[in-house]
């Protein structure tokens, strides 16, 4: 075990998924000379050489759709796009061919191919830099999406998602990436996809959230007066919908938080499944806490505009006072 950052813990997800698998190599604007904007893979270069780090030129179509012709090829591609409000220009590669080609080709074809790109407000970036378009993405069939908020479930969902036949889109919360610290094992592990995990235990209140936003949801939920069972999607697609239900059934409460607009986002997803499947088991109404119907704002107004302790907390006083439900 080692105390490392979220960034440093992917940065040697890296290392150990390039040491042990010739096919496994990296391309992205900057990443090679400068190690890439945030530096997660700073040394890279010199460890594996040109043809394994390879940069790209600022065409994030031609980075992802030249990295699934690799990945159809044999090879492991890793493909980080700078910034996840940058990925529009990538939506053809990866909704119509990468999500598309194992059933286009009647299983023929796979594609290894994992799409790294930081994600999240709260850092003040220019516009285009903090948006959170996941939902884009989970409407996508074939394609996996993996969202970790720790040093540790990082690095284990990142081998995970390197040694995964299907394309997976991993989206790195750029304001943890060096404010969170813990214990890692050095060693290689996975963390499968797909599986949610029970942060916190409780009786009077599910809260499910995913990533960036997970600190204030732990922060929140420390200083609320009522027993609230925290649940950490870390894989939105596919949804662990065995777990979601399981504690749903349990509280018979659920407040849905992430950073993403609310319309059609995630939590209307997560939603939707709940009222279908524990319509019965509910005390009071769904709530979402999200960010804003309206385009990412200009940093002096951020803060205002993402979910934090004020409205979260405000979502977990309305829900326990509603005593209707079943």
């Amino acid at each position: 075990m080692a105390k490392m950052t979220l960034l440093q813990s992917i940065r040697l997800a890296l290392i150990q998924a390039m040491e042990v698998d010739e096919t496994v190599l990296c391309i992205g604007q900057d990443i090679a000379q400068n190690g890439g904007v945030f530096r997660v893979t700073e040394g890279l270069l010199e460890q594996f050489g040109q043809m394994r780090i390879v940069d790209a030129p600022i065409a994030e179509s031609a980075i992802v759709g030249t990295a699934v012709g690799l990945a159809t090829r044999g090879l492991r591609p890793i493909a980080e796009i700078q910034f996840f409000g940058f990925i529009y220009q990538a939506m053809d590669q990866l909704a119509s061919q990468a999500a598309r080609l194992h059933t286009r080709s009647n299983g023929e074809l796979t594609v290894p191919l994992v799409v790294r790109s930081p994600y999240g407000g709260g850092i003040q970036a220019p516009e285009m830099h903090s948006d959170s378009l996941e939902a884009l993405f989970m409407h996508t069939p074939g394609l996996y999406i993996v969202v970790p908020s720790t040093p540790r479930d990082a690095k284990g969902l990142l081998a995970a998602a390197i040694n995964n036949p299907n394309p997976v889109l991993f989206l790195e919360p750029m304001k943890l990436y060096r404010s969170l610290i813990e214990e890692v094992p050095v060693d290689y592990y996975e963390i499968p996809l797909g599986r949610a995990n029970t942060v916190i235990e409780g009786q009077d209140l599910t809260i499910i959230s995913y990533g960036a936003i997970m600190p204030t949801v732990l922060e929140v939920v420390k200083q609320a007066s009522y027993s609230i069972e925290v649940l950490d999607l870390r894989t939105i697609a596919p949804l662990d919908l065995e777990a979601i239900y399981r504690s749903v059934n349990k509280t018979g409460r659920v407040i849905i938080v992430h950073e993403a607009v609310k319309t059609a986002g995630v939590g209307a997803e997560i939603a939707a499944n709940i009222a279908e499947n524990c319509l019965y088991a509910l005390h009071a109404p769904i709530m979402r806490v999200t960010g804003q119907h309206s385009p990412y704002p200009v940093s002096t107004v951020e803060a205002y505009w993402l979910p934090n302790n004020e409205s979260i907390m405000q979502a977990i006083e309305t829900v326990m006072a509603d005593e209707g439900g079943g």
